[in-house]
Parts: structure tokens; C-alpha cells; sequence
């Protein structure tokens, strides 16, 4: 059986399926790990949704912060981006939808030594305390209620953690870490602002860092894989290892098998 993670799809479906060719991903017997972002600016955002659905169990997605702006916009909170039309129109797009925000926002294997989120872990955070925050927002986007959270939800404050946050303001917290999350300053304060590669932008921009190089991270058990920065591109290192290789902009569609760390890309013209 192999595990292979794969970065941000944003409905670019035909790479997708060519690097499922690529690697032979047999969902009889393989998991695939998604990073999130299933839709937005690709042109095949539905027939995405629709193919990882149907591999049930085999699949395991979490949630990126495009995920969430079509829950969102499902619920009138927002114009859907141009390219979800099709989504809007198609008669499963309530069970699509309920699928998608019943999805998690951290998967964890200790027994194989990863996790993954959309944008990774708060370095303010235990692994423990990642696996409760997530489990929090989980239950009001699951809920009935799910309209009404989202719609209290948006913004960029907090930027830091304290364990005392309560409410709105403690959900929208571990809601940007989980999916928003890009740069942070040496105290463990967010910025969700500056997208461009952080090692390109050091000289620029002294006091920010990305999150996974924070001074004040907490060690975490378990390797962080995630997505969500197309502009860092491809990165490992004893931490993290990050998959989001700019599909949607022309580049590549990555995974990577966790069994072996063998890496394996497709273009995506």
C-alpha cells in the first residue's frame, strides 16, 4: 500500500488525473492525502469534486481557504469565483457541498510520522493544540449553523495566539492558521498579506520569516505537509514539506509518496 500527498488541485482535473496515471494510484489498495484548494481557478472545479468524492476512504482532503470562499459562497455570503459556475448549475451540488465542509481541516498519522493542512500549523501551537483547534471549527461549519459562523468568520485578527481567546475570535485564529497562514514574525504574529517567496523577500522584509521557521514554533511528533504557497514552490526539509508547485499557474502538479518521500510532478499547461 503506498500514501502519496499531493498539492493544491485547484480544479486543474486533467493533470490530476494524468499524475494518478503517473504514479498508478490504485484506490483499492492506495490513500491519496489532498492539501486542499480542490477548486477556485481552474476550468474543472465540479468534475473535481465529483472524482475525489467517489473515492471515499481512499481519499482523505482537507480544507483550503478556496473550499472554504465556495462554502461561503454556496450560502450567498459571497459572488462565487467565474470558474464555479458549473458547480452552482449541477443538480449534486448540495451533497457536493455538504461533502466538502465535512471534510477535516488536520489529518494526522502519528504511526506514520505526517500531518497536513492547507497552510500548516500555527508555530504557537502543540500538535495536540492544532488537533483541538481544528476539531472546534469543524463543529459549527458541520452544523446548521454553518451560514452564520462563516459570515462572522472573515478577517485578519487576531494575528496571535493566546490560549484565552474565546469565540469568534478563537475560531477565526485557527481558521487563517489552518488555510491563510503564509509569513509570521519572530514572536509567533501572523501576516496574511505577503504571498511572494519568503527567500526571495528576506532582505525586503527582515521581521517576517515563514511560519515553519519561526524561532518560538513548537516541536511537533509528526512532519507538517501542506499546500497553499505556490510562490515557495516545492520545499522539504527536516519539518515540513510543502507541495503547492503552482498548477493553476502553469507550472506543476506535485506528490510525493510518504511511504519513500519519492517525488513525483506532471505539467500542467
Amino acid at each position: 500500500m503506498a500514501i502519496y500527498a499531493i498539492g493544491d488541485i485547484q480544479g486543474c482535473y486533467d493533470p490530476f488525473r494524468r499524475l494518478l496515471d503517473k504514479i498508478q494510484f490504485t484506490p483499492e489498495k492506495d490513500t491519496l492525502w489532498i492539501a486542499g484548494d480542490l477548486v477556485s481557478r481552474g476550468t474543472q472545479s465540479l468534475e473535481v469534486l465529483r472524482f475525489i468524492k467517489s473515492l471515499d476512504k481512499a481519499a482523505i482532503s482537507v480544507l483550503g481557504n478556496h473550499d472554504i470562499s465556495l462554502i461561503a459562497s454556496h450560502y450567498g455570503l459571497f459572488k462565487p469565483h467565474k470558474t464555479l459556475t458549473p458547480i452552482f448549475s449541477a443538480p449534486d451540488r448540495e451533497e457536493l457541498i455538504d461533502w466538502l465542509r465535512n471534510r477535516p481541516f488536520l489529518h494526522v498519522d502519528k504511526t506514520l510520522g505526517y500531518c497536513m493542512a492547507h497552510a500548516g500549523i500555527s508555530p504557537s501551537w502543540t500538535l495536540e493544540q492544532a488537533i483541538s483547534c481544528a476539531q472546534e471549527i469543524q463543529i459549527p461549519l458541520r452544523s446548521n449553523q454553518a451560514s452564520s459562523w462563516l459570515k462572522e468568520i472573515y478577517g485578519n485578527k487576531p494575528a496571535k495566539w493566546k490560549d484565552d481567546l474565546q469565540s469568534y475570535k478563537r475560531d477565526r485564529y485557527s481558521l487563517n492558521s489552518f488555510v491563510r497562514m503564509r509569513y509570521s514574525k519572530a514572536k509567533g504574529a501572523l501576516n496574511f498579506h505577503l504571498k511572494k517567496n519568503p527567500f526571495e523577500m528576506k532582505d525586503k522584509y527582515p521581521k517576517l520569516m515563514p511560519w515553519f521557521l519561526c524561532p518560538i514554533r513548537k516541536p511537533l511528533p509528526v512532519k507538517v505537509v501542506f499546500g497553499h504557497w505556490s510562490s515557495l514552490g516545492f520545499y522539504q526539509d527536516e519539518n515540513v514539506i510543502a507541495l503547492d508547485t503552482g498548477c493553476v499557474w502553469n507550472k506543476k502538479l506535485t506528490a510525493i509518496q510518504l511511504n519513500t518521500e519519492i517525488i513525483t510532478s506532471v505539467e500542467c499547461p
